[in-house]
């Protein structure tokens, strides 16, 4: 019934651009192979779920809650996590597709981006400190503003950081890394 809170269920295999959700709040939920792609999760509240093998390609997420939450193999194109509600927002990504995903503004310390294609995502304004990027492509990822301090990025790929720009203090990157903090001064590096 909408509007009670679904506990402790799985769901598989379920469209729900055609079949809609049972309710608005979902707690210790997993979700497998479900389809959410252009629907409107406004309002909506996942707490402590796992979402495997899904598609959330342009999602509206407008006020939706996400706390101690799992994408695992998931299509998150275009989806922009800045328009969550802020209070307790917290996830994790492994193995995922986040093309053109915006976290602007958040505040998202400690976040786990595993193996994650992030290209043209937007961290500007941000707060990802001590989050870790393992073997993550960044390729035109925004860096803008961000608060990267203590953050992994030694096993990340393209990515493009000025140092000036943004607060790197103890952050973590590779030797061969480093050409991404230096690509604004139009060094060559061998």
């Amino acid at each position: 019934m909408i509007g009670d809170i679904i506990e402790n269920e799985e769901f598989n295999k379920i469209d729900f651009t055609s079949e809609k959700l049972p309710s608005f709040e979902f707690e210790n939920c997993r979700f497998v192979n479900c389809t959410f792609s252009g629907i409107n999760l406004s309002g909506f509240t996942f707490l402590e779920c796992t979402f495997l093998g899904c598609e959330f390609t342009n999602a509206k997420l407008n006020d939706a809650s996400f706390k101690d939450i799992e994408f695992k193999d998931c299509k998150l194109l275009g989806l922009q996590f800045s328009a969550c509600n802020k209070l307790l927002l917290s996830f994790s990504f492994y193995k995922c597709n986040m093309k053109l995903t915006s976290f602007n503004k958040l505040r998202i310390k400690g976040t786990e981006f595993i193996e994650c294609n992030l290209t043209e995502a937007d961290f500007s304004d941000a707060d990802i400190s001590e989050s870790l990027f393992t073997n993550c492509d960044l390729t035109r990822t925004i860096f803008e503003f961000t608060n990267l301090e203590k953050a992994d990025f030694t096993s990340a790929q393209n990515y493009s950081i000025d140092p000036e720009k943004n607060k790197l203090s103890n952050a973590k990157f590779s030797l061969p890394g480093i050409k991404g903090l230096l690509e604004k001064y139009n060094i060559l590096i061998e």
